[in-house]
């Protein structure tokens, strides 16, 4: 009994966080830790420790969909995730000197906001008006938001797809397909760099059964919802990705008042 509602939790898990990742590019982290550490008691840092690995396979095969589709900006991607890897670490840093009780509901708050946000006003951006910005502008802006993205996410502790979302969509005009490939290729590198680190640290080691159908879970779901995006049309994509974002919001709000 116990083994079966194990897998039913990380089949739910594994689905919320594969869907949200395929389809928007978001963190697993948002949904996974706060599944597993209400319904199967596990530690927060394990629990997340387990979201970040499932989203390296997750976020690689959706990077992999979009960059099948031309819908991925590999070369700003790379500037962008250099430097936020940089400025997560300069974040994290600043952080351990300053209290924090805010670090999972921001990432919450902000799945829930962007949903809501694609919904009502949706990103009707053009390729033709992407690449109207000049090379050295577009560098800069990745630098510049890179640094931003990074430093936040180091010092509150969650929160990098949907900045990042946030950010190409919003602040650098990506178009909305682009803006997700670009997210989770980005996402692919630092949950890599995240899992090693939270392994190695955690003095608990993680429930190997757990780990592999969370990592399974994710990453199926998030090849189905990245093919499906890649299908549907940009105004399609709009209210498909925010009802998916503002349906695990307040899913993960519910949870959240359950502890």
């Amino acid at each position: 009994m116990k083994l079966f509602i194990t897998i039913i939790v990380c089949l739910i898990a594994g689905c919320g966080a594969g869907l949200g990742n395929g389809f928007a590019g978001m963190s697993a982290a948002v949904v996974i830790t706060p599944i597993l550490t209400t319904f199967l008691d596990m530690p927060v840092y394990s629990a997340i420790g387990i979201a970040l690995a499932s989203d390296i396979l997750a976020s690689a095969v959706s990077a992999y969909t979009y960059h099948k589709n031309d819908n991925i900006d590999i070369k700003n991607g790379l500037v962008m995730m250099v430097v936020i890897l940089i400025f997560t670490l300069i974040g994290s840093f600043v952080a351990s000197f300053v209290p924090n009780d805010t670090m999972g509901g921001t990432s919450v708050f902000m799945t829930t906001i962007m949903g809501i946000k694609f919904i009502i006003q949706p990103v009707t951006t053009t390729k033709e008006a992407m690449e109207g910005v000049t090379p050295k502008k577009r560098f800069v802006q990745s630098v510049l938001c890179g640094t931003v993205i990074g430093f936040i996410c180091g010092f509150i502790g969650a929160g990098g797809g949907m900045m990042m979302l946030m950010i190409l969509t919003m602040v650098l005009g990506y178009e909305l397909k682009t803006a997700v490939g670009t997210s989770v290729f980005i996402m692919s590198f630092t949950a890599l760099t995240g899992a090693i680190s939270h392994f190695v640290i955690d003095t608990n080691k993680p429930d190997l059964c757990v780990l592999i159908m969370c990592i399974l879970f994710t990453f199926i779901f998030a090849r189905i919802g990245a093919y499906i995006a890649n299908k549907v049309s940009t105004k399609t994509l709009n209210r498909a990705t925010g009802v998916i974002l503002v349906i695990l919001g307040v899913s993960v709000m519910g949870i959240g008042s359950l502890v």
